[in-house]
């Protein structure tokens, strides 16, 4: 299986709200979804498709509204996995959506409003890729920092952010309102510095070396 990313279309808000039903327990409404992807000045938000092509825009429909693969991602290595089941009440997608994330600009400052991955497919690097997404529509959008905040329980998303120069700015306590969790804020230092560019740099082709690897072992497995 490859993974892409595109940008996220008001077409695919009832797949998103899918995964956000089975990742977070306060979900946006549909209208919000709506709202943020209309204001392309400080908003950007994008989705990952898996697709058993390397460019998933061969599987669909023609459209010339359809949104064109983002970035380097769009050729990433492939991935073998089993096909889930379809979401309840969608009609099948030959390239389903995957994952999610949305970026908005506060003055000069890029703030992570929301990632989340189907739970079928996590742990295959596809939050990597997303993220990698979004630091580059950081830098569309102007920003000069990254900020995010996240579950003070959720060890194994602070570790992705660390590894991409997120350190620890403080807490918002009883931030969650589900269960009153705190919540740790990070922030980058400023993305447009040479450090962290060349930092960018190596950890993408560690990425795709991942990927590459993961792809031919699990195809051995397959034969």
């Amino acid at each position: 299986m490859y993974y892409f990313i595109e940008t996220m279309t008001e077409d695919d808000i009832p797949h998103v709200q899918v995964i956000e039903r089975q990742s977070f327990t306060t979900p946006w409404s549909a209208n919000t979804y709506r709202r943020e992807i209309r204001n392309l000045q400080n908003c950007r938000y994008v989705i990952a498709r898996a697709s058993t092509t390397p460019n998933g825009e061969t599987q669909r429909s023609p459209s010339p509204a359809a949104p064109r693969p983002f970035g380097i991602f769009s050729q990433l290595a492939a991935i073998f996995l089993a096909e889930p089941p379809a979401p309840a009440n969608l009609p099948p997608d030959p390239t389903p959506i995957v994952g999610y994330g949305g970026v908005w600009l506060t003055v000069d400052d890029a703030h992570i409003t929301t990632i989340a991955v189907d739970p079928v497919y996590r742990g295959q690097g596809i939050g990597e890729l997303l993220l990698n997404a979004l630091i580059d529509h950081a830098y569309d959008l102007g920003a000069h920092q990254i900020t995010l905040e996240v579950r003070i329980s959720n060890t194994s998303a602070q570790r992705l952010y660390l590894k991409y120069g997120f350190q620890p700015g403080g807490t918002r306590p009883r931030y969650y309102t589900d269960n009153s969790e705190d919540a740790l804020i990070m922030w980058t230092e400023a993305i447009n510095t040479p450090t962290y560019r060349a930092r960018l740099t190596e950890l993408r082709r560690q990425l795709v070396v991942r990927l590459q690897r993961q792809a031919v072992t699990d195809e051995t497995k397959e034969r």
